[in-house]
């Protein structure tokens, strides 16, 4: 199907600047939104339809991961025989016309600007294929394909018109497809990602346009966390090198997170957090070792970003404390990763989320899942209601 708007997609022309989407009404606001995801994760989707107090009805997840599946099963209401594990195994022709919207992002390392760019010669690239081919079974009414930007250039462009060219010919979808920015929906963080949207019958369609960002990484911080996750001089070294600064590899105390990565709190990459100490505590402890002069390192500029705050440390648990410029001595302190919980709300999923996994595990099941707040912000624009039963 070729979307007569084709000319302006991925273009400010695509954005709809003169609607304010946070205020638009959901046409059927007592629906229920019969949905079907694959490469599921711990379920973006369904968290920014729970978020939006939308009806929803699972009708088939699945996830290749055993970890994501134990987290989705810990938050969403789904039974055994719903859930698939490898996404080329399942069948979704028993779906026909039983699916209002259906939501996955195969992997993206083929495509990402930062991995080989292996695209379809990758496996993991080819995984594109068995999205369309669930499309093409269960014939949802709307679809949403969320991947890297890196998707749209890959092979000089070729791969996006094979993919789009999928969906708009095998598939039979009017295709649009934009690039949209985490920081731009009311999250602090700087993540570019493609979203492409295929409905089954012809739609006017413009994406939600950006709104002001009110927060700051500092309003996603927990007041208390276990002392774990202080680094130690290796890591400290790291994330303050004056290289790792400039290739934007770490920040400290930045305001909008770096983009979140499956991986970065397992190998110092990304967003940490400084605290300088009290100078009421004890003379400087070389026996601590996360307790750091900050001259003895390369980048000091993150000293005083958060000027009124220090940390009360009681046996395995650190407590945020407030206090007055006086009071704190900028000249020493400690680094500290972000706990998981902080890594899901720069997500966009609150508290209400249960973590049942290993730090490891939700640190990369965050990195890899999608910005709630954006997907919340495009089910809004296109009344997602209107297509539930």
């Amino acid at each position: 199907m070729k979307n007569i708007f084709e000319k302006i997609q991925n273009t400010s022309e695509n954005i709809d600047q003169a609607c304010d989407w946070r205020n638009l009404v959901f046409s059927n606001p007592n629906g229920t939104v019969r949905l079907g995801t694959c490469f599921s994760g711990i379920g973006a989707i369904e968290h920014a339809l729970q978020r939006l107090k939308i009806k929803t009805e699972i009708v088939f997840a699945g996830d290749i991961d055993s970890n994501c599946k134990k987290a989705y099963f810990a938050n969403y209401n789904i039974k055994e025989d719903q859930w698939h594990t490898d996404v080329h195994d399942f069948n979704a022709k028993p779906y026909k016309g039983k699916i209002d919207l259906f939501v996955g992002g195969a992997p993206c390392q083929a495509f990402s600007l930062r991995g080989k760019h292996g695209g379809f010669e990758d496996t993991r690239g080819t995984l594109f294929r068995e999205f369309a081919r669930i499309v093409i079974e269960c014939q949802p009414k709307v679809f949403i394909f969320e991947n890297v930007k890196g998707m749209l250039s890959h092979d000089k462009g070729r791969t996006w018109n094979v993919i789009k060219s999928t969906f708009e010919n095998d598939c039979g979808y009017d295709v649009y497809f934009q690039v949209l920015n985490g920081k731009d929906y009311g999250i602090p963080q700087s993540r570019d990602r493609l979203f492409c949207i295929g409905f089954k019958k012809k739609t006017d369609f413009k994406y939600p346009a950006p709104i002001k960002l009110e927060s700051k990484v500092h309003d996603f911080l927990e007041k208390s966390f276990d002392t774990k996750y202080f680094l130690k001089q290796k890591g400290a070294n790291f994330v303050t090198r004056s290289v790792n600064k400039l290739k934007s590899y770490t920040q400290i105390n930045g305001d909008i997170l770096l983009c979140q990565k499956r991986n970065q709190q397992f190998n110092w990459h990304g967003d940490f957090v400084f605290y300088p100490c009290e100078k009421s505590e004890e003379e400087f402890n070389i026996e601590d070792l996360t307790l750091f002069n900050i001259q003895d390192l390369e980048e000091i500029y993150y000293a005083d970003r958060f000027n009124n705050e220090s940390i009360e440390i009681k046996g395995q648990i650190a407590r945020v404390t407030k206090r007055t410029v006086s009071e704190i001595d900028y000249g020493k302190g400690r680094f500290r990763k972000l706990t998981p919980r902080e890594c899901l709300r720069l997500m966009g999923f609150d508290d209400s989320f249960k973590i049942v996994c290993s730090d490891t595990e939700t640190y990369k099941q965050s990195g890899n899942s999608i910005i709630v707040n954006v997907l919340m912000a495009i089910l809004r624009k296109m009344d997602i209601t209107k297509y539930a039963k």
